[in-house]
């Protein structure tokens, strides 16, 4: 039997990050093959994740990270069990991890994604990464969505909530291209967004069945409150300008002077850049709201 020294218990924990004793005994386990050793830890993190795999993960962290380009993007969620591993630096190191893999893949679900080796460290995939961290913590972590975001002219600009909880992905097109202005702008409606939670860019986008909801509840609002039935159809084009404002980002008055439109605010920036800018896409992932992980293309 080979001997364990400190030193490869100290090496082995760096390499995977498991505690002292769990190296110990893998490295006893490997007659002290570093290597060996390695796989019986990741072999035990399987086991430990499988385990805990059935448990609710609600808390977690949301990344949303800009290429250099300013002309692609990606926003993820990560999560786990508890708020306390959430604010942990190596969970915040997972994320963005996980996050810079996604960038770099083409994959469009969460599951493939979690096939892939990973780009960090290849000789490992992206599932398995995250079942080693899932014995290192002793908490389930869950790849529940992400999304790409791309512009071919244009930028791309994020706002994320302080404690990453909830951030938006912003994608401005414009024949003027990426400028500073264009920037900001992005930005304030980042947190437009944010703040707002429109379900939509305009008008046209909106789910025919979700429009047919809402007009059947303010018919039958105002039957209630006695309206007369001629005058129903001019009540209910109203109350549904109401619920364009508050689901369709360009209807919405600007949060910094609500005396705007985001609408207004797009053509007073637009003058001022010189071309015509259109909000291409947005993004906005809050923790714990579930959607699969996607790809979108804005053009």
């Amino acid at each position: 039997m080979a001997e364990v020294t400190a030193q490869l218990v100290k090496t082995l924990r760096e390499r995977t990050g498991a505690g002292m004793m769990d190296c110990r005994n893998a490295l006893v386990e490997a007659n002290a093959n570093l290597d060996d050793a390695e796989v019986v830890l990741r072999k035990r993190g399987a086991a430990a994740a499988a385990k805990k795999s059935t448990r609710s993960a609600k808390q977690g962290l949301i990344l949303a990270d800009i290429a250099a380009d300013g002309q692609s993007a990606v926003i993820v969620e990560v999560n786990c069990e508890s708020d306390f591993v959430a604010r942990t630096d190596e969970f915040h190191a997972l994320v963005a991890d996980i996050a810079a893999h996604v960038a770099s893949s083409s994959a469009v679900t969460s599951d493939a994604i979690l096939l892939e080796a990973l780009k960090k460290d290849p000789s490992t995939t992206v599932g398995d990464f995250i079942k080693t961290q899932i014995a290192r913590v002793g908490e389930n972590i869950v790849l529940p969505r992400f999304e790409r975001v791309r512009v071919t002219t244009g930028s791309i600009a994020s706002y994320t909530h302080p404690g990453s909880q909830l951030a938006v992905l912003m994608a401005l097109s414009s024949p003027a291209g990426h400028s500073e202005d264009l920037a900001s702008l992005g930005r304030d409606l980042a947190m437009q967004a944010a703040a707002a939670d429109p379900k939509y860019i305009r008008r046209d986008q909106v789910d025919p069945a979700h429009l047919a909801k809402e007009a059947d509840i303010a018919r039958d609002r105002a039957r209630n409150e006695g309206k007369p039935d001629k005058i129903l159809d001019k009540i209910v084009e109203g109350r549904l300008g109401k619920f364009y404002e508050e689901v369709c980002l360009l209807e919405q008055p600007f949060i910094k002077d609500n005396t705007l439109t985001v609408t207004e605010l797009i053509k007073q920036k637009s003058a001022s850049t010189g071309g015509a800018i259109e909000v291409a896409h947005f993004a906005r992932f809050k923790v714990g709201e579930t959607q699969s992980g996607e790809e979108a293309a804005a053009e």
